[in-house]
């Protein structure tokens, strides 16, 4: 998976490259409070070792909230605290500022606050504090840009993220205690749908906005005017202990930030003939030859592809109804390079993709079954179709309405161009947004 880093020009009244604390009359030339947004990344987890630096989906954990909070454009800087040098230099390489932390706050024992007291007593210039979690890989920009938004223009003094839950909570009972157990949200005897019930907001850990006035005088990161930001189950994702970490590894390819789109959104595409391009039907001739049926909607969705530079790989298995002159002839039509693949697409498809010098970022993939799933995961746009398995449906990242062998694959060709003219207007916005700055 694609682990370019991308950094923001600094915000006015941060320079570019330095360590150290910002002047206060420089940050506030402009009016605004200075808003910081602080990792805290502890070298010595427990769970899992250097947990905020191994490598999720292609990125070190801690690249991921980075990445969001500098392409979010709100802070005026973006630190990690830290008592290891590893992680340093993974934070600098994203293009964060270090805050090394004391022996003093870096113990087990050591709270978020603690850190945060600290950092917040060595840097006097910042005013509103983003303490943003490492293990949170599913945050966005426009989620720290909103929640932001709550402290400078509603005036809160401390807004935290929460997701709503739908779980029946019951008091726990000791083991060997003569208690009884009872509900404590719910009325066994009216229990509620689902869909009748609101749930319940619950802290998910991925960002605490709070003021300095309210860490300085009364140590708390929740406290005065209290608001929260509700974000959506599938971004609240959160990586405690080994069993998480493939989890959140599906997770995050599927509603993870992948940073600021380009125009070469997808350069090469793969897609598997049989199911996709074809019905995946084999037709036999009273002679005995075998025949499939290629739609010619699909035919010139491929050539709509490569007339905007896309290469199209078409993808076959020993498997595959497709016999060796057959292969011929669809080369001929399609004019694309045909590669078999084993059992697992994945090893013969990184060769290539090396080959080309391109990240999968800029992959699409289209695969129809429970073999295409690692492809379908880690391609930057990817699809089935309409008819695929369950399996597969769940892999990828867009489910086309064609089913395969009458347009899903023009379907496909159609997305991927709509993605890149939306990537190209992004890329103006962003331009002219830098220029005006």
């Amino acid at each position: 998976m694609a682990g370019r880093k991308r950094c923001l020009p600094p915000a006015k009244g941060d320079r570019e490259g330095q360590d150290g604390p910002l002047p206060a009359a420089k940050q506030r030339a402009d009016g605004h409070r200075h808003a910081a947004a602080l990792v805290l990344a502890r070298g010595g987890s427990k769970g899992i070792p250097l947990k905020n630096i191994k490598t999720l989906a292609g990125v070190p954990l801690i690249g991921w909230v980075l990445r969001a909070a500098l392409d979010s454009g709100v802070f005026h800087s973006v630190w990690v605290s830290t008592d290891h040098d590893e992680i340093e230099k993974v934070a600098k390489s994203w293009g964060a500022k270090v805050h090394r932390r004391s022996p003093e706050v870096s113990t087990d024992s050591s709270t978020s606050l603690d850190a945060i007291q600290e950092f917040v007593r060595l840097n006097p210039d910042v005013d509103v504090i983003c303490n943003i979690q490492a293990t949170s890989p599913c945050l966005h920009p426009f989620h720290v840009k909103e929640a932001l938004e709550m402290i400078t223009l509603r005036g809160l003094d401390s807004v935290f993220s929460v997701v709503r839950r739908h779980q029946f909570r019951w008091q726990e009972v000791k083991k060997g205690s003569a208690e009884l157990t009872k509900p404590f949200n719910l009325d066994p005897s009216n229990r509620p749908r689902r869909q009748d019930w609101d749930g319940e907001l619950c802290e998910n850990g991925s960002l605490y906005f709070t003021t300095r006035e309210l860490i300085e005088n009364q140590g708390l990161l929740q406290g005065g005017k209290v608001g929260y930001y509700e974000m959506l189950p599938e971004y609240s994702v959160d990586i405690d202990v080994d069993i998480d970490w493939p989890v959140a590894e599906q997770r995050v390819l599927r509603y993870g930030y992948f940073g600021q789109a380009t125009p070469e959104v997808v350069r090469l595409m793969f897609c598997i003939v049989s199911g996709c391009l074809t019905e995946g039907r084999t037709f036999l001739s009273v002679s005995g030859e075998e025949m499939v049926s290629i739609n010619t909607r699909d035919t010139v969705g491929i050539r709509m592809l490569q007339s905007e530079k896309v290469e199209v790989v078409l993808l076959t298995s020993s498997e595959d109804p497709v016999t060796e002159k057959l292969v011929d002839k669809l080369a001929k039509r399609t004019g694309c390079k045909i590669v078999q693949v084993g059992e697992e697409p994945l090893n013969e498809l990184k060769l290539i993709v090396e080959q080309r010098k391109l990240e999968w970022k800029d992959v699409a993939y289209m695969g129809n079954d429970k073999a295409d799933v690692n492809c379908l995961n880690l391609a930057g746009l990817s699809a089935v179709p309409g008819d695929a398995p369950v399996v597969a449906i769940n892999a990828a990242k867009y489910t086309c309405r064609k089913v395969g062998g009458m347009g899903a694959v023009r379907e496909f060709a159609e997305h991927i161009l709509l993605q890149r003219e939306k990537a190209k207007s992004l890329m103006k916005q962003y331009r002219i947004d830098c220029s005006s700055k």
